[in-house]
């Protein structure tokens, strides 16, 4: 028992329900290694005893924390800190101990009677986020996929602005929601996934525009004739994916990149580039010299720091320091790449703000980072060692999730008064209308698995959710942002409730809305829908819209080896469920009898969605075509081209983001959309829940 209240101390849940009604007890062994994660020793009775001692001791001790967090209206300084001695005095600021109404970030002191004084930091966060300014509908773009006749084998940032400029002027689009652009660890090859990246806090440069750095005006002739070699070798590259079915290949791209951006850095900024550039290296600080620091000593000794000499494993070594100044050009060297690709993001977001949209770019924020790459290296204080994050057992996956990405550890970040997660948010949202975050119910759990041991074996570790919730807030806050979670999968009871209440939106996909309280679940009708959620017919992770109708998806993943049942029962259950979802729609008049083609169910589809009190309607960008292959097949690596294949059509041929934009299709489906945002709620379409 005394290991369970030791547990319960650090947020370790000691027990699971991988169903309801159904409860499974975490082994001992599970426990100890995820308490000495957390730097405590649990292996011995008088180890666990004196653990807890140390805790209490270090509370009763502790007059502030490092951090409080409140929300505007919701309560006082005191009510927060209830373990206060008596006749201590708070003031905030220098000044009163009244509590700060305006969301923001202030000074906290307490001073006691017999003299104790401490200092901390108080977050007010907004009472609520003003989420969208109107119902508006957008698309969901991976950017890779998305090639123009001017991109070098992959999508780029000009790609990016040219989509949220062409989709917000002509087809009405209010934000434009892309795939996570986190730098990636460099590999043979690179692990293209967007969703375990090096780092969190800087984004891939092999997303530039090359020509469209302002020094590549001004190369020299001889380094102009190279340019114009690389531009043809892109030209090729870029072919090779768009006429003769080649895989996406980023590390191809960024070896062509690599080259014509030593050519650029040749060219002498002028003195307004070089100030801008100073004023971005001295507003990122350490974050940023970790980063480049990393990436300049990847090249000389592999990606997984973990295998680089002793003294280099420590960021803040000697050893670190004078590799650094030793290096110092490939170090400033990506430094420059980060304030060209920080410009190009701007450079984005006012597109899509110069188009009308009230949103614009709406960027993704994965769960974790890959324990090999540059965060890990520079965050080891704050991520737990030896663990990764998963996903535990369900009805769904009997042996569980593990994504290999090392957790935070809620200990270290409320030491820093959460200063890494804030950092984090801020650079995510310096040039968005928007914020995905990947499995949002990490802000209260995450299922944390030992390493070397099956996701079996894991366990939950909670967060202080109030604060990580506070801090997320204020940042979108300040930014003007949306912030919508990815809440599929496992929920625990209450946490919609209160993303809801904080003004973050969920997301709701078609398939997966029925009322599950009946004994045969129905799907739900459109005013049943939740209100604060982005609602959409897919995801990456999912099949495309064209795929489901048509149940392609089912034979690819009889072609895969991926079924659990025999091809013709699954082809049956899914057939029934498309049936279902069509009769459906049929009888709230969003089909035309008769008409089941494909497009028409699409267009029906999306006029659902648009049919609900949905704060924002995503369009999976790929269903404006027909593309049938998903952009990401879980369950898979090798078998299926994850995050390698452009936009295609019906018949997986690519397709050019100028061909998307003269598409009939497409057009059709957005004016269907917009139509049906701008009619008024049908009878019995009462809003829906929150």
């Amino acid at each position: 028992m005394e290991r369970v209240r030791l547990a319960a101390l650090y947020g370790v849940d000691v027990t699971y329900r991988p169903a309801p009604g159904a409860e499974v007890k975490v082994s001992d062994d599970t426990v100890i290694a995820v308490l000495a994660s957390l730097g405590v020793d649990a292996t011995t009775h008088c180890a666990v005893k004196d653990a807890i001692a140390a805790y209490e001791l270090r509370a009763a001790h502790r007059l502030l924390p490092p951090v409080t967090v409140l929300r505007a209206n919701r309560g006082t300084l005191r009510e927060a800190l209830p373990g206060l001695p008596a006749g201590t005095r708070l003031t905030v600021d220098g000044g009163s101990e009244r509590t700060p109404d305006a969301p923001g970030a202030y000074a906290l002191r307490a001073a006691t009677g017999d003299g104790r004084t401490a200092r901390g930091d108080l977050i007010v966060a907004p009472e609520r986020l003003a989420g969208p300014p109107t119902r508006t509908y957008g698309f969901m773009a991976q950017l890779y996929s998305t090639l123009s006749r001017r991109s070098w084998g992959m999508g780029d940032l000009g790609d990016l602005a040219d989509l949220a400029a062409w989709t917000g002027r002509t087809l009405g689009a209010g934000f434009l929601q892309i795939n996570p652009l986190h730098a990636a660890v460099p590999g043979h090859p690179t692990d293209p996934s967007p969703y375990s990246p090096s780092s969190r806090r800087f984004p891939d440069p092999v997303y530039l525009r090359i020509e469209e750095i302002p020094e590549y005006a001004y190369l020299a002739p001889d380094a102009r004739e190279q340019a114009e070699k690389l531009l043809r070798r892109a030209a090729a590259l870029r072919e090779s994916v768009l006429v003769e079915g080649a895989l996406i290949d980023r590390d191809a791209v960024w070896a062509l990149k690599a080259e014509a951006l030593a050519l650029v850095r040749g060219v002498p900024m002028s003195p307004g580039r070089r100030a801008a550039y100073q004023g971005f290296l001295a507003e990122q600080g350490q974050a940023l010299d970790d980063h480049a620091t990393w990436s300049a000593l990847a090249e000389l000794h592999g990606s997984d720091w973990r295998s680089w000499p002793t003294g280099l494993r420590d960021p803040r070594s000697a050893q670190v320091a004078r590799a650094r100044s030793e290096h110092l050009d490939r170090v400033d060297f990506h430094c420059w790449l980060s304030w060209l690709t920080d410009g190009q993001l701007a450079a984005a977001q006012r597109s899509a703000k110069d188009a009308g949209m009230p949103l614009g770019i709406v960027h993704d924020l994965a769960v974790g980072v890959n324990p090999s790459g540059s965060d890990a290296w520079s965050m080891q204080d704050v991520l737990a060692k030896g663990m990764s994050v998963g996903a535990p057992p369900d009805a769904f996956n009997s042996r569980g999730q593990d994504w290999g990405l090392p957790p935070w550890r809620p200990d270290a970040l409320a030491a820093t008064g959460y200063a890494p997660y804030r950092d984090l948010i801020a650079r995510m949202l310096r040039h968005a209308g928007g914020l995905r975050m990947d499995h949002v119910m990490g802000l209260f759990r995450l299922w944390w698995v030992p390493e070397g041991r099956p996701p079996t074996e894991g366990t939950y570790v909670r967060y202080d959710a109030q604060a990580m919730l506070g801090m997320l807030a204020l940042e979108a806050h300040r930014a003007g942002a949306v912030v919508i979670g990815e809440d599929l999968g496992t929920v625990e009871p209450g946490v919609r409730e209160e993303l809801a209440d904080r003004g973050v939106l969920g997301t709701s996909v078609l398939w997966f809305e029925r009322d599950y309280a009946a004994a045969d679940p129905q799907p739900l009708p459109p005013s049943a829908w939740r209100e604060s959620c982005l609602a959409t017919a897919t995801t990456h992770d999912l099949p495309s819209t064209a795929a489901r109708l048509t149940g392609e998806h089912v034979e690819l993943r009889h072609r895969l080896g991926l079924l659990t049942r025999p091809l013709a029962e699954e082809q049956a259950a899914d057939a029934a469920e498309v049936a279902e979802w069509i009769a459906f729609l049929g009888r709230l008049g969003m089909l035309p009898e008769g008409a089941a083609d494909e497009e028409a169910v699409v267009r029906a589809v999306h006029r659902f969605l648009a049919a609900t009190p949905a704060r924002m309607i995503g369009v999976w960008l790929p269903d404006g075509i027909g593309d049938r292959r998903p952009q990401n097949l879980p369950g898979t690596s090798d078998e299926f081209p994850n995050w390698r294949l452009p936009v295609a059509g019906p018949d997986g041929t690519p397709v050019t983001l100028e061909e998307l934009a003269d598409s009939p299709r497409l057009h059709a489906l957005a004016e269907e959309v917009r139509r049906a945002l701008a009619e008024p709620a049908g009878p019995g379409d009462a809003p829906g829940r929150p």
